[in-house]
């Protein structure tokens, strides 16, 4: 069985943002506990920025200066390698370092090369650590936290199982920071939709949220993978989420069908902009036919965007349909929702999402992914 774990920098660093040792030696303890069992375990680990912010004299939280933030990531990336080689040592175990970013997943050649490289180590017994490439990635096209790496790995090595470590015990009914009786939900479908404040990142270093994880979640959910989201703290936590022991934390559990990596990244990763709102013909169509989404059956738009942004299209009960990304922005759009094609502007394009930028988030849609993962 390949595991990927993930654990968070909130789990890994203190308040002046140095490195929590002892989560990271409680972790190689847990991993080596389960390596009988579970061989192939990949590791998703933030913490570099957070372990780097305090040499550059940030200790009071995380700034927003994206070159403060890369110079970081290079002066926390070794340190942080350094205490998994000495934890693991203690274990006789060997990692391999694995620094990543989207396209890594989405270039076809580099997505096969990282797919090569993670199975040449774990056919080694080498445990690979995995991190954003932060120092050199472009703002533009970057994740900004593991979360959702850790998802696309488990996606491209076929994993049946995601444990994200964080600071809490999973999933509340309502943010456990701010309401001591939120109750924490123990298995949840990857296609329900939680009304709960989530809350953000629990550590003044950290970048994700749940509302990270659960997103990460949703993807494994969709690659047919079963996620548990639990604390970095609880004793014996690796192991009892894999054999999920209750009250281990939020299990979300795997959707009957699979999309490949591009459509789980436009359908999870990517922020809506917008909403678009469409009739009951554009709804079977998009859901029964297989077609693009056009501009004759969208009723009404909610917010602004730009060609090749994300969207959320729901029905006119106002249930999430589909996600996609846009051929033309909001202000195109204004001037044909509504329109015949015969009687559209000239040369404005009818087609608002194209069948390959869309995925539908329903179990009657088509969306499958196909022998190799990285097709549209």
């Amino acid at each position: 069985m390949t595991v990927v774990v993930k654990i968070g920098t909130s789990s890994l660093t203190k308040v002046d943002g140095s490195i929590e040792r002892e989560t990271i030696a409680k972790l190689c303890d847990e991993v080596a506990s389960v390596r009988n069992k579970y061989s192939e375990i990949i590791l998703v680990s933030s913490g570099a920025i957070g372990a780097g912010l305090a040499t550059l004299g940030y200790t009071d939280g995380r700034p927003t200066d994206s070159r403060v933030l890369q110079a970081a990531s290079t002066i926390g990336q070794p340190k942080l390698m350094a205490i998994y080689g000495e934890e693991l040592g203690r274990h006789d175990l060997n990692y391999g370092q694995l620094l990543l970013a989207p396209d890594d997943f989405f270039v076809r050649s580099r997505y096969l090369h990282a797919k090569s490289t993670l199975q040449s180590l774990l056919s080694a017994g080498i445990i690979p650590i995995v991190n954003e490439n932060d120092a050199v990635a472009d703002d533009a096209i970057r994740w900004g936290d593991n979360d959702r790496i850790a998802a696309l790995i488990a996606h491209l090595v076929q994993a049946e199982k995601l444990i994200i470590l964080t600071d809490t015990d999973g999933i509340f009914s309502s943010d456990p920071h701010l309401n001591p009786n939120a109750e924490l939900i123990n298995e949840i479908d990857s296609r329900t939709e939680l009304k709960a404040i989530l809350g953000e990142s629990g550590g003044p270093q950290g970048s994700g949220g749940m509302q990270s994880k659960l997103a990460a979640a949703r993807m494994a959910a969709w690659s047919g993978v079963t996620t548990t989201i639990a604390s970095a703290k609880r004793n014996t936590v690796l192991a009892d989420a894999l054999n999920e022991v209750p009250g281990t934390g939020t299990i979300v559990r795997p959707n009957r069908r699979k999309l490949s990596a591009k459509k789980l990244w436009i359908a999870f990763a990517l922020e809506a902009k917008a909403i678009l709102e469409v009739d009951a013909g554009a709804e079977q169509a998009l859901l029964n036919k297989g077609g693009s989404l056009l501009a004759v059956g969208i009723q009404a738009t909610t917010g602004d965007f730009a060609k090749g942004d994300a969207v959320t299209v729901v029905n006119s009960l106002g249930e999430t349909l589909a996600r996609g990304l846009t051929s033309l922005s909001s202000q195109e759009l204004s001037s044909l929702i509504k329109i015949s094609s015969n009687k559209r502007p000239q040369g404005m394009r009818l087609e608002v999402i194209h069948r390959d930028e869309l995925v539908v988030l329903n179990d009657s849609g088509d969306d499958e992914v196909s022998a190799d993962p990285l097709t549209s």
